[in-house]
């Protein structure tokens, strides 16, 4: 059966190949939303809390090398809570994370609230059309300001896991990070590899939903919102758990796990 597999992706790659350029962008398109469509019938938004230990049984009992780093995850963390694996997970991770957060916790609520508050009128100052983007920011808005109306845990937890409002918040967050990086671009050009401009890289590596994050995401997002994230790098390099805290030398109050190309929260002990 596997010969059979693999002569069909070899015929579809054949298949893909002779095609004309816009044909073949088509039907790239066509299968990454059929991976999509699949992602999404099997798996939430947002996962319940879980216990830590049960990251454990996602790795064979033979992985000495994850089994030790999980056991070392747990010394730390009781709880994580996964995200759907579709390219959005580190900001909807970010997003709920953090609102959760302050729900019990309001020190950092001000200045999020403040700086969410404002963004609308950089993305101005940048000329993103007001029309496009203002939809966008009143839902967004209106899901942070909850957090100070009194929303339950339930509802916030129900207004990530709906996907047309937990999507405007995803959407939102990705211009926020896109405009962070543009208004300091002499500073964030220097990350960015390949010789696209720091515009290009936006427009195709940021704002795009389904796209997956890196460094270069946390750092602009934390900083243009005031935010703190620690992030738990379990992954095949070394020995050990790596963490690095974004901005660095501060005091976290969201944590993230990151596994190769997925993020998910975590709950300290």
């Amino acid at each position: 059966m596997d010969n059979d597999r693999s002569h069909d992706n070899l015929k579809e790659q054949d298949y893909l190949k002779d095609m004309p350029n816009h044909e073949f962008d088509e039907a790239v398109n066509t299968m990454q939303s059929s991976i999509q469509d699949e992602i999404a019938a099997s798996t939430d938004l947002l996962g319940d809390k879980l216990d830590i230990s049960m990251l454990k049984n996602e790795y064979s009992a033979d992985d000495v090398q994850y089994q030790k780093k999980i056991q070392n995850l747990e010394k730390r963390y009781s709880h994580v809570r996964k995200t759907r694996g579709d390219g959005n997970c580190f900001f909807r991770a970010f997003g709920f994370g953090y609102l959760e957060h302050m729900l019990s916790d309001k020190k950092d609520y001000p200045i999020f609230q403040e700086n969410a508050s404002n963004s609308f009128q950089k993305l101005m100052d940048l000329k993103y059309p007001s029309f496009t983007v203002e939809d966008f920011f009143e839902n967004f808005i209106s899901v942070v300001n909850s957090v100070k109306e009194g929303v339950s845990h339930t509802e916030l937890l129900n207004t990530f896991r709906e996907e047309g409002m937990s999507n405007y918040f995803v959407v939102y967050l990705r211009l926020i990070t896109s405009c962070q990086l543009q208004s300091d671009s002499d500073f964030y050009q220097n990350f960015i590899d390949g010789g696209k401009t720091l515009v290009e890289f936006c427009k195709t590596e940021v704002e795009p939903m389904y796209l997956e994050s890196d460094h270069i995401h946390i750092i602009a997002l934390t900083s243009a919102l005031g935010a703190s994230v620690r992030v738990a790098y379990m992954d095949r390099g070394g020995d050990d758990l790596s963490f690095h805290d974004f901005p660095e030398d501060s005091q976290p109050t969201l944590h993230l796990l990151y596994r190769p190309g997925h993020y998910d929260v975590l709950y300290p002990r």
